[in-house]
């Protein structure tokens, strides 16, 4: 299992949200980069990093962040959040991105999606975000009528190969992970699924792993201290 500690980005600054909440906003440093880097120095390999400005508005308001961690560190990024043409797509890989997350693109423009990947294969994945087992876009504020797993059986045969899923009732939280959910979730053959959303303890990261589980976002348990990266480090890479 990977494990994609996470950088929520907004004004150049790393913060994280309480469910999706824009109004519910922690700020845990003004600089991205030494964040990165410190991960990378744990022993981190890739990084997830979300412009939750760009999901909001569709813009790149923190893309020299982005291009900087990429250029600066010797980590793999996967960035998501507003990215909504294919030259976003494309300005992101040219920054050193090694993967480009979709979302509410995703979901309201199959044809986009099915262009993407025939463009840049592996290195598009889908955002699919969940709301009592419907899939939201817009940064979270619209929950639409698309059941989540008719919708990852969907984009697995456009050829998407990574979802990364996100349960909003859990993320940012800090009461576990959604473990049944991943669990069926892990069932799914032919696309690699990404839990992400209320991991706070090396037991939700534990138990992921051994449901063979892609990968794991880690989020705020790592800023406060619930988790210790090396040790989740360790645990994965056991």
């Amino acid at each position: 299992m990977i494990l994609f500690p996470a950088i929520d980005l907004y004004d150049h600054k790393v913060v994280r949200l309480l469910k999706g909440d824009y109004e519910k906003m922690t700020v845990y440093s003004d600089d991205p980069l030494a964040i990165a880097k410190k991960i990378e120095g744990m022993g981190g390999k890739w990084l997830h990093l979300v412009d939750l400005e760009g999901a909001k508005d569709g813009t790149t308001p923190n893309f020299d962040v982005v291009s900087s961690i990429a250029k600066d560190t010797g980590l793999k990024v996967e960035i998501g959040g507003g990215i909504r043409s294919f030259e976003t797509i494309e300005k992101y890989l040219n920054a050193g991105v090694s993967r480009v997350i979709l979302g509410t693109k995703a979901v309201k423009d199959p044809e986009f999606l099915k262009e993407a990947v025939s463009r840049w294969g592996e290195k598009i994945a889908v955002g699919v975000d969940a709301k009592n087992g419907l899939v939201a876009v817009n940064g979270w504020l619209d929950v639409l009528d698309i059941d989540m797993f008719d919708f990852l059986q969907d984009i697995r045969e456009i050829g998407v190969k990574t979802a990364i899923v996100t349960d909003i009732s859990k993320d940012g939280a800090m009461k576990g992970t959604n473990l049944p959910l991943y669990e069926k979730l892990s069932e799914l053959s032919g696309i690699d699924i990404t839990a992400s959303g209320g991991v706070s303890t090396l037991d939700d990261i534990r138990a992921l792993k051994n449901m063979n589980i892609y990968g794991a976002i880690l989020g705020k348990a790592m800023y406060n201290g619930a988790i210790e990266l090396s040790e989740a480090l360790k645990l994965v890479n056991s």
